[in-house]
């Protein structure tokens, strides 16, 4: 399976670091911005990797776009890349709040004969979650516990002092609507469980910056006619970019090579 990776970030190297030349999935581009291509293609020099800043660039049409360029990147290319039949691979799924954005993805992919694909990111369960939504979920709520670094460059700068933090502070506590467009960077897996289990309106979430995290800590709890599930994840950065969980890079590896794995474990 050809795949072509939408940006060259912290996300996107790590990607390459795993996907290596040999597997079912094979890296054949990467799109940039125009003043980024000489650059990026001095990067990937010997792997054979095409680098272009429009789909029309490409020599080859691969069969799956990884979208690993934030939101701007799904905003920017998310529907072309479906209306010409490649599949799109998505990260930054908090940019789907947008609800006009996300209904255009879809017709998108219907017109395309393409796939919407979301990556399960820093999120464990999002299977059970879709699973349970089946029989109805009666409550599910979401904690995201980061230190205090990761806020920044957020609203959560105008919410309190993030450098003279000694506890706990909550930064936002509402709907995942709100979270995720309000908290882009930060909020990508609240979006993630909303679309899975009961959705955007129905899903509290709380945004907490923590001196005592750690790291990054995921809560997710799920009632309804299944039963309970109570979902903790305690997660580590990626070095290269504190905002961006280094599960959720690998999980755009996984799902890569799920979908060019002649064997599929369902998610």
């Amino acid at each position: 399976m050809d795949v072509l990776l939408i940006g060259y970030g912290a996300i996107a190297q790590e990607v390459l670091k795993h996907v290596q030349p040999g597997e079912d999935a094979n890296i054949v581009a990467i799109l940039v911005r125009p003043a980024r291509v000489d650059a990026v293609r001095a990067a990937v020099a010997g792997r054979g990797i095409e680098v272009v800043s429009s789909f029309d660039d490409l020599t080859t049409k691969p069969q799956l776009v990884a979208e690993c360029a934030g939101h701007a990147g799904v905003r920017d290319y998310g529907v072309d890349a479906l209306r010409r039949g490649m599949d799109f691979l998505v990260i930054s799924i908090g940019v789907l709040a947008d609800a006009a954005l996300y209904a255009n993805l879809v017709r998108s992919a219907k017109d395309g004969g393409a796939k919407l694909v979301l990556a399960a990111g820093a999120v464990a369960g999002a299977d059970a979650l879709a699973a349970a939504r089946i029989g109805g979920l009666d409550k599910v709520t979401y904690t995201s516990r980061k230190p205090p670094g990761a806020w920044k460059g957020t609203p959560a700068e105008d919410v309190c002092d993030l450098d003279a933090l000694t506890e706990e502070a909550t930064l936002y506590q509402g709907g995942a609507d709100e979270a995720a467009t309000r908290y882009p960077q930060n909020a990508n897996v609240a979006a993630t469980i909303a679309l899975a289990g009961a959705g955007f309106a129905n899903t509290e979430v709380r945004l907490v910056a923590d001196p005592a995290a750690g790291g990054n800590i995921h809560q997710v709890h799920a009632e309804g006619m299944f039963g309970a599930v109570d979902i903790e994840i305690r997660g580590k950065p990626l070095p290269d970019n504190p905002k961006t969980s280094t599960l959720a890079a690998h999980s755009v590896v996984a799902e890569i090579r799920r979908r060019a794995s002649p064997v599929e474990i369902g998610g």
